[in-house]
C-alpha cells in the first residue's frame, strides 16, 4: 500500500527543488533579479510526469518573455528536470506588488529605484511622485523621461548627487 502522505511530501520537496532552480534564472533585462524575485512565476506543478511552470509577463508584449522561457527550460534541464513546459499566463496581470522584498533590495543595490507606493494609480500618477534616489537616498529627484532603458522603467535624475537612475514603474 502506497502512503499518500509520503507521496505529497516527496512532491512538495520536488516542487521546492524546482523553485530553488528557478531562483537561479535571471531576468535578462534586469540581471540582478531572478524570475522568482520578479514574481513572474505564478505556479509550478507536475502533471502527467511533466513539470509545468506558469509565468506571467511584466508587460504584454514583453520582449524578454521568450528568452526567460528558454532560460527556465535550460536551467531545469541542467538540474535534471528534463520533462518541463513553460506556460504563459495572461489572465491575471502582473503587478509590481509581486516583486519580493529581496528583489526590491537588489534593485536598489543595483542602482535602480524599486517601485514605490501603490500601482493602483498607474504610470500617469507617477509624474507627481517623489522617487528616492537609489544611490544617495535623496528625495530631491526629477523625472527626465517617462521611458527608461526598458518599458517597465522611467529615467530620473537626482538633484543632489546629480546621478541619473532608472525607476521601476509601479503597475
Amino acid at each position: 500500500m502506497v502512503n499518500q502522505s509520503s507521496i505529497r511530501e516527496q512532491l512538495s520537496t520536488e516542487i521546492q527543488d524546482i523553485y530553488n532552480v528557478l531562483d537561479t534564472v535571471l531576468d535578462p533585462e534586469v540581471p540582478v533579479l531572478t524570475v522568482v524575485d520578479l514574481g513572474i512565476i505564478r505556479n509550478v506543478r507536475k502533471e502527467n510526469g511533466t513539470i509545468q511552470v506558469d509565468i506571467c509577463p511584466t508587460y504584454s508584449g514583453c520582449p524578454a518573455l521568450d528568452v526567460i522561457a528558454i532560460d527556465i527550460k535550460f536551467a531545469l534541464d541542467q538540474a535534471c528536470f528534463t520533462n518541463s513546459k513553460v506556460n504563459y499566463i495572461l489572465d491575471q496581470p502582473w503587478t509590481t506588488n509581486w516583486i519580493s522584498e529581496d528583489g526590491k533590495r537588489k534593485l536598489k543595490e543595483y542602482g535602480i529605484a524599486p517601485p514605490q507606493g501603490s500601482p493602483d494609480k498607474g504610470q500617469l500618477g507617477e509624474m507627481d511622485k517623489t522617487i528616492i534616489c537609489p544611490i544617495c537616498d535623496s528625495k530631491n529627484t526629477e523625472m527626465i523621461s517617462a521611458f527608461g532603458s526598458t518599458a517597465c522603467k522611467s529615467l530620473y535624475r537626482c538633484k543632489d548627487c546629480l546621478e541619473p537612475f532608472d525607476y521601476f514603474k509601479c503597475h
